[in-house]
């Protein structure tokens, strides 16, 4: 009985040793560059490392987010024995206006550049105003 309760005493330590132990997951802020046209914003955003599949752009309380995962590609029957960039994911934050129209942002990504598209309300557009006679 004593014997059990030992073995049981050392698997419980056990599994609290490796839930305590800490995982380390890298959250990496992406560079941005942000330019404003008449009619809408452009957000480019650098992630390397990242597709299609692993992205997610989201709009809660007018506050965009961009998130992302990068993974390291390796062809089968090879072995990475070196590596540059980090791997993890990426993560950015941005305060949006009133003047913009989330309902109709649009995103794509090409090789790890995401670029988005936020079109203002018609209401906030520049307009050309006649000089009357």
């Amino acid at each position: 009985m004593t014997e059990r309760n030992e073995t049981r005493k050392q698997e419980d330590s056990q599994v609290v040793r490796q839930s305590q132990e800490p995982t380390r997951e890298y959250v990496y802020v992406p560079y941005v560059d942000i330019s404003e046209g008449a009619h809408c914003i452009r957000l480019t955003a650098d992630m390397p490392g990242v597709d299609k599949s692993s992205i997610d752009v989201t709009v809660e309380n007018n506050v965009l987010s961009i998130e992302g995962s990068a993974c390291v590609d390796v062809p089968e029957g090879y072995e990475l024995v070196g590596q540059e960039f980090g791997v993890g994911r990426y993560r950015r934050d941005f305060a949006l206006s009133e003047d913009v129209d989330t309902a109709n942002i649009k995103a794509r990504v090409n090789h790890g550049v995401l670029e988005l598209s936020i079109p203002k309300r018609e209401e906030v557009k520049a307009r050309k105003i006649e000089i009357g006679t």
